[in-house]
Formats: structure tokens, sequence, C-alpha cells
């Protein structure tokens, strides 16, 4: 600030400083709350302005920031951002282990008292505040300020190991143009005049060989790179240009795209479960699923693994959500939003594990017609050797057609007769039910079971092709609102061009993806797929919900929220966000560490010469990165609650704009730096600095009216219409 300025020449003179900010205003003519503004990066009029100038008719929403086109594109973006892979590959896997449709009682009621009021919360503080991350946390409470930075580390770790995800489905999308399908059968190795199977193809299923050998190349230990994986290394080349090109100009180019990455997934497993359905054994998969299993639901291990996927499927914390929203006009109902992106995202949950069961239900079928098979030669073969006696096969029984019941009844007779020696048989019950109850998720269910699944369908290539594309259209929806995470609280903070700082993100992610695209890059994948966002994630999300609900205030926060909507939202928020939530997430929480310290670190590794997964423990080294990444993600948090506690950093609420217009008069006081200066013209310190305006009169709490404030004072003194108050939010803590 110049010397000479009116403020520093009070300030050195020996004159007692009395006026703060709200002292200087209050000595303007009174003026209705609408007329005035507290923005962040313009200054806006009311309706009593218009007449008094151009300048006075700008509204908040005319600050420079992009808008979205429509609303469908907001809200495909968010569906796009939430549902993701977990929706197809994780959710049906939890509902298998936990009880089939029992497992959706505590998931329903925990997206009642979990995701929605908290989804909620974050689109409400990115609408109002209209910053990412790092400018929400800091304007709501700058010792917190830490929140936005941690959910952009973890946004930067996902986003890591994401893609390459994506950059498999690419790959698998491209084989799957050729018939017949390259996992469908296991490779012949030429010895000479002599072809064999594969000895590693032959141990396990074509598909798992083609997966783990052909695709990954995949070392037998974390310690062994291999090196670079070339044909992976091209398929993340090609997922970040991909990603690149959709981001690269903000929503302008992300809003367009999704309205066919959000869309397309469904319109496949509609496609699918039509087909599935049809298929031979699809019911039995979806009654297995759907079979509940209530004494399940005592299991506190359910409501956990519950709590996460819930807390997981919205893409709460990551940055993404707030990113979204805070493109969005002020006046837009956000509750609305809430609770529709959240209907929608279990309903395409419970579509998919339809899908999936249907699928898997008809593989079962087929495998076990395979086991039925097989064991029937084995018997046939005891029979000609006279290991077994032709007695002890019931008159009914035809082996050239063998029904699986024919089978169980042999199967049950032969285990009765020869009781003491059936073990070394080898024979194998081969029951539907073993093979339903054969849970797989993740990599293992869309690259091996679904992949098996399809080569047995009729025109398998086609199948194929829209299962991957359709994976590769869910993943780029939530790599858009991952890299929004990242990119918009950087660009708001720092000013940066979006262009080439989306280039400069995507260039360095691709080099730091290169360790994902090694040989042994999928023990890393598991790696931060475990360790860089669980615990993070849920302690990023708690604080957002104290600092909203018990720094800022629950019932301001309300009031704002009527201010902003129009209406006042319902009670059950209130109670959600002051006690059940946080309840909740500190037992989520406690849960999570104490998971992680029974459970021993480690992954499943691939053993060529068994050509099974064996379960290993981390080298030291390993053990150190999973660590690093957890402490790297929250390190933020206690680094600036100790800076801006020591006034070792400026206050990262005074980068926000905040602007008083009357008539053609703007008092701007955004560009702040000294401390001193500071905390005479916000007044931090009332006792120095005695204001005349009266207290603002908050929202009172449920049920409670909310009056009209006199027009002198802010009903959204914080992040909404109306000057600023000589309050700010350090004061408060």
């Amino acid at each position: 600030m110049p010397k000479n300025s009116k403020v520093t020449q009070r300030e050195h003179s020996n004159e007692h400083v009395t006026e703060s900010v709200a002292d200087l205003l209050a000595h303007e003519e009174p003026l209705d709350y609408k007329s005035s503004v507290m923005n962040m990066g313009g200054a806006a009029g009311g309706p009593a302005q218009k007449g008094k100038g151009k300048a006075a008719e700008t509204p908040l929403e005319n600050d420079g920031r992009p808008a979205w086109n429509s609303k469908l594109q907001y809200i495909l973006a968010q569906v796009g951002f939430s549902v993701g892979l977990g929706n197809v590959w994780r959710f049906p896997y939890l509902c298998q282990k936990n009880g089939g449709g029992a497992y959706l009682v505590p998931y329903f009621i925990l997206l009642l008292i979990i995701g929605i009021p908290l989804f909620f919360l974050e689109l409400a503080v990115g609408q109002k505040i209209r910053r990412g991350s790092i400018g929400v946390w800091n304007y709501v409470c700058p010792h917190l300020g830490g929140i936005g930075v941690s959910s952009l580390m973890v946004c930067g770790f996902v986003g890591l190991y994401y893609n390459v995800i994506i950059g498999w489905s690419i790959f698998y999308f491209f084989q799957s143009f050729q018939y017949p399908l390259p996992w469908s059968e296991c490779p012949i190795r030429r010895n000479g005049t002599q072809a064999i199977v594969e000895p590693e193809c032959d141990k396990s299923s074509a598909t798992t060989y083609f997966w783990y050998r052909q695709t990954l190349n995949i070392t037998s230990t974390i310690a062994e790179s291999g090196g670079l994986n070339l044909r992976m290394t091209l398929s993340l080349l090609a997922a970040w240009l991909i990603v690149c090109l959709a981001v690269i100009k903000g929503i302008q180019s992300s809003g367009k795209v999704m309205y066919f990455s959000s869309l397309f997934p469904y319109v496949v497993l509609f496609c699918f479960l039509v087909r599935g359905l049809m298929l031979k054994g699809a019911m039995d998969g979806i009654a297995h699923m759907f079979t509940p299993k209530l004494e399940k639901m005592l299991d506190p291990q359910v409501w956990r693994e519950a709590a996460t996927q819930v807390f997981f499927a919205l893409g709460l914390g990551f940055g993404g959500v707030i990113a979204f929203s805070s493109y969005n006009k002020q006046d837009n109902n956000c509750h609305f939003d809430a609770a529709l992106v959240s209907v929608i995202n279990f309903i395409t949950s419970v579509l998919a594990t339809l899908v999936v069961f249907a699928v898997l239900g008809f593989k079962a079928n087929i495998m076990n017609e395979k086991c039925v098979i097989e064991n029937a030669e084995k018997i046939l073969g005891y029979l000609n050797s006279n290991e077994l006696s032709h007695a002890l096969i019931p008159p009914h029984v035809n082996f050239s057609h063998l029904s699986t019941t024919d089978y169980a009844d042999m199967y049950g007779v032969i285990q009765k007769v020869r009781e003491g020696s059936f073990a070394k048989l080898g024979l194998e019950p081969c029951l539907l039910e073993d093979e339903l109850n054969k849970a797989v998720q993740g990599t293992g269910l869309a690259f091996i079971a679904f992949t098996e699944a399809m080569t047995h369908f009729p025109a398998s290539p086609f199948w194929s092709v829209m299962f991957f594309f359709m994976l590769i259209n869910l993943g780029l929806g939530s790599m858009i609102g991952t890299m929004e995470g990242i990119t918009t609280p950087i660009v708001d903070t720092f000013k940066v061009r979006k262009e080439i700082f989306t280039v400069c993100c995507c260039i360095l992610a691709f080099l730091f993806g290169l360790l994902f695209v090694q040989r042994s890059g999928n023990y890393f994948v598991t790696m931060f797929d475990d360790y860089s966002a669980g615990l993070p994630l849920t302690i990023v999300v708690i604080l957002e919900n104290i600092s909203v609900a018990w720094i800022y205030g629950t019932k301001r926060f309300m009031q704002d929220l009527e201010d902003m909507l129009g209406f006042r939202p319902y009670s059950f928020y209130f109670y959600m966000w002051k006690y059940v939530s946080p309840l909740c997430l500190i037992v989520l929480i406690t849960a999570t560490i104490i998971e992680m310290a029974v459970s021993p670190p480690g992954y499943n590794a691939w053993v060529q010469d068994l050509a099974t997964e064996r379960f290993q423990s981390y080298p030291p080294w390993a053990l150190a990165m999973c660590f690093t990444l957890i402490i790297v993600a929250m390190l933020p948090l206690p680094l600036i609650f100790i800076a801006r506690q020591f006034n070792l950093i400026s206050d990262g609420s005074n980068k926000l704009s905040v602007s008083y217009k009357k008539s053609c008069m703007m008092k701007d006081m955004s560009n702040l730096e000294e401390q001193d200066e500071t905390r005479f013209i916000l007044g931090k310190n009332p006792s120095e600095t005695p204001s005349p305006m009266p207290n603002h009169r908050s929202y009172l709490g449920p049920g409670s009216t909310s009056p009209l404030e006199m027009t002198n004072t802010a009903p959204n003194s914080r992040y909404g219409t109306g000057y600023l108050m000589p309050i700010t939010p350090e004061s408060e803590l």
C-alpha cells in the first residue's frame, strides 16, 4: 500500500484509531442487503442501482468465471464423476460378499445419513463461494486451509493410477477387433513337430493367462521391475492424450464430452442386461445375488464397508464436486442436485450388479457343466478299470447326456459307498452354488471373469468392444472430475492459464505414471489404491464437515443456504451435519486405522511357475512408500494450520476480492498483504476497533424463523451477499 494513503497516514499518526471498515460503511445511507455483494472476483450491484450506471449492473455470475451451458450438462458432469469403475466392479462384489440383498439396507441407510448430506454440503460451498477446493476452505476457515491442498494431493495420487486402468481398457478395446477373441483359447507352443499348450495357461485359464502374461507380462514380485511394458506405455500415453483433450478448455470442453461419456455407459448396461437375461443361468446368478442373508446385517464389518463404498461412490473429498459446482449460478437448486445425483448413483450400482451377476450366472453354469463333464470322464475311467462297480451308477444315468442333477445323484452314491477312500478318487461335487460364491472384484472381474463370460456370447467381439468402450467412458468421466479437482484450485489461486497448466499436468502425470507400466506396475497400482486415498480422504471429509458445522456454524450455514436457495433446507440436514455425520466419520476413521493395523500390508503376486496368485508382504522400502503416501497426502493439514497460527503465511482469505459498490463508488480491499494493515481494515480485534454496527442475527436453528436482517448488516456475512462484517474466520476459531 502506498505510504501516503489515508490508512497509512492515520496509522502512523498519534490519533487514536477507532474506525473499522464497518465503521466507515456505517456512515453511508441505509441500503437494502440485496444491493451490495461480497464476491470473489468482481463487484455486483442490485436492483436499486440499475439506473445509476452500467457498472452497477454486473451480476455476481458475470465475474469472468466460466459457467455451464445448461443444467443437463452440469448434472451429467456430476453423474460422470461419481459413477465410475467402482460401481461396476466394486459394488457387486461387496453386495455378494456382505449378504446379497441384505447389504442394500445398510448401504441405503448410510447413503441417507452420510452420503447425501455431505454431498449437498460440498455442492453448496462450491456454488456459494465459486472457487476450487483451496479457495473454498481458505475462505471458510483459513487455519484449515490445508483441506484443499490435501484434497488436491489425493486427486493427484488417484489420477496417476486411475488413468492406467483406462489404458488397460484401451488395450483390451483394440484387441477386441478380432475373431476369435485373443483370450478365448490358450496359445500353442511348438516344440519341433510336437505342439503343446502353454503350461502357464494350461494351469490357469486362457483369460487369466492373457491378462497376466500377454497384457501385463507381470513379474513375480514387486522388487523385480522388469523394465517398461511397451504396449502398456503406449496405452497410457493414449489415455492421457484423451484426458488432456477432454479437459484442456475446462468445462467448455469437458462439458461437451460428458454428453457422451456419461450417457453411453447406460446404453451398454441396458444392452448387457437384456442380453444377459436371455442367457442360460442368468436368473441363477441374479437369484443368488439378491437372496438376503439377514444375519450379515449384524456384522460391523458390513456397515464399515458400506460406509466406505458410499463415501467413495459419490467422490466426496476429491475436490471435483466442489470444482464442478463452483461454475453454477448462485441460485441453482443444489439441494435437488445432491439428491438426484445420489439416487442416480445408487440405481446405477444396482443396475450394474444385475448385469454382472446375470453374466456371472451364465458363466457359472458353463463352468459347472464343464466340471460335470470332466468328472464324468474320471468316473468312466474308474468303471473301465474296475476301480468302481457299475452297480454304483443309478440306472437312469446316461453318460452321453449327463445333467448336473444326474451327476449329483451319482456323486452322492459313490461318496457314501467309498467313504474311506473317496478322497483318493479326486472327484469334485460340481455345485452351482460354489461357482457363484467365487467372489471377484476389480481387475479380476473386468479383465478375467467378465471377459471369459463374453467369449461364450454369440458375436463375442461386438460385446467385448462395447464392454471395454463402456469402461473407457466410465473412467474418463471420473478422470475429468479428478482433473478439475486439481486444475480449478490451482487456476483460482495462482491465476495461471488453464490450458498451459493442464498440458503440463498431463505431461508430468504421464512421466510419473511410467511407474505403473513397468512389468511390476500392477503391484504399485494396488499399493496406491490401498494407501493413497482411503485414510487421507476420510480425514479430509471429516474436517470439511467440522469446519462448516462447528467452526463456521451450522446455523449460519443454514441461513446462507436459505438466502442462496430461496427456501430453508430440511432440519434433517442440520442434525446430520452437526452430529450424525461427524460421529459416523469418526467411527469410520477408527475402523479404517484398526483395519490397517490388523491386516498385514502386502499384495497378491502372480507366481508364474504355479500359475496362481500368492500373498506376499511388502519389502521394507515398499512399506515405507505406503506410509509416505499417507503422510504426504495429510501433511498440508498440520503445516498450513501451524503456519497461519503463527502468521508465517498470509491469511488465504485475503486473496479473495471483497468489494462494496454504491452508485459509482468502489471500496476494494482485495490486495492487502501487510498484516498490520489487514488487522486495521478488517477490524480483527473488536476491542481495539469498536463498531457501531449491530450484531448479526444468525439462523436460530431448526424450526426457527429467519428474520430479515437490518439493512446495514450482511445476511451472508461469510460468503454471500452483503459487504464484509468486522469478523473473520480466524476470529471465530
